[in-house]
Order: C-alpha cells, then structure tokens, then sequence
C-alpha cells in the first residue's frame, strides 16, 4: 500500500480567522515593543518591523539579528492578547473535516507555542494532530529558521522520516509555499479566510485569489476539498 501524505497545516488565517482574532492586535504590540526596546517612534517602528518581515519573512528575525533581542522576550511580550479566546472562531465543516482527514497531521506556525495552545484550544481541535511546529521549534545550529526557509522544511521532513515530497504545506502564505515547492513538499493554498480579510475585498485582491502560481499544487476554499 502506499503510504499516505503527512499534512503540515499552517494555523493563522488557514485554520481560523486570524485577521479578526489576532492579527491588527499583535502588529501593533510589536510596534510597541520595537518602540520601547529600541527607542525609535511610531513612523520608524512601523517602518522596520515592515522591513525585515519582507526581507526575512518574519519580523522577529531582523531585530534578532541586527538588535540582539531575545526571541522568548518578543514572543512573549506581543503575543499575550488578553481576551484572544473571545475572538477566535474557525469555520465548522472545515473542522470536522480536519479531524476526518486521513494520514499524519502537524501544526507547523511561525506563532510561538503558547498562542498556538490557546488557539487550538478554543477550535477544539488539539487532538486532531499528531504534533505542534511553533517558531521556538524552528532551529537549525541555535539560529531561528521559521517559515518560509526552506532549510528547515528539509530539516523537517528529516525529522518527521519522510522524503519532502511525501510532505502536503496547507498553507494561506504564498512565500511559504514556494519555498516548501522547492525542497520537493506538495502545497495547498488555503484561501477562505483570505477572502474574508477586510469588509471588502478591492478587486485587486479578487484577481490575486484567483490565479494559481506554477508552485501552488492546488487552491482551495474549503478543507474538505482535501478529501
């Protein structure tokens, strides 16, 4: 028999509705960190924790490198949300369909694990996977390699005993994906909640939902399409 997929799920915006329950809440504790930590204002925080998410796909990576913070510090001090619970709502069919889904299943985030906790939580679906990849997970040779360094995409496979391409990324970013697409992994992009970010939606964003990149395997709006 063959031996089936092992599913990596990214969790914000591809499991739940992130924009609404975390993400305006936690830019803006980072800006007040870099604020605090770095003694620069508003226009210049903002500016900087802009930059080093393009350049290094995750904000926390810049200001470890080139400002000496901690990493336990930052995910600690922008990641404590008060009242996250309240806010955190997942769509139901794509859960019960989650929890259907043959094949091992993994939680692989660049949040850190106390938010992923908390998240899994309040969705109730904790026990569907077989494990969780937060960020402070996410090291090769003591130096942070979050998504979407594909490194560490071949650092996992290694460790989860599978060849690359036996791997499927269920994933809303697109530069993650592409970097899984070339260690060999199998991607997905989810794109509901995608959809819902904003009231409304510019056509240009329409457009871009609507084309599938020459990386992207396949385009879904709902997880039991998976099936």
């Amino acid at each position: 028999m063959k031996p089936g997929p092992v599913w990596l799920f990214d969790l914000d915006d591809t499991l739940h509705d992130a924009h609404n329950a975390s993400m305006g809440k936690i830019r803006r504790a980072m800006g007040v960190y870099i604020r605090r930590e770095l003694g620069l204002s508003e226009a210049e925080s903002n500016a900087l924790r802009t930059r080093y998410w393009q350049r290094y796909g995750a904000t926390l990576l810049g200001l470890v490198r080139h400002h000496g913070v901690r990493a336990a510090h930052f995910l600690h001090d922008t990641h404590q949300l008060p009242g996250l619970e309240d806010r955190v709502r997942g769509h139901a069919a794509d859960l019960a369909a989650l929890r259907r889904l043959p094949g091992r299943k993994y939680i692989l985030t660049n949040a850190p694990a106390a938010y992923a906790a908390r998240v899994l939580a309040v969705l109730g679906i904790a026990r569907a996977f077989d494990g969780v990849f937060s960020i402070e997970d996410m090291q090769l040779f003591g130096d942070l390699r979050p998504k979407p360094d594909a490194r560490m995409f071949r650092a996992l496979a290694a460790r989860l005993g599978v060849h690359p391409s036996r791997c499927v990324l269920v994933e809303d970013t697109l530069v993650h994906q592409k970097a899984a697409r070339r260690v060999g992994m199998q991607t997905v992009w989810m794109q509901r909640w995608l959809q819902r970010a904003g009231a409304s939606p510019g056509r240009g964003q329409a457009m871009r939902l609507h084309r599938r990149p020459a990386y992207v395997d396949r385009r879904i709006r709902r997880l039991r399409a998976l099936f």
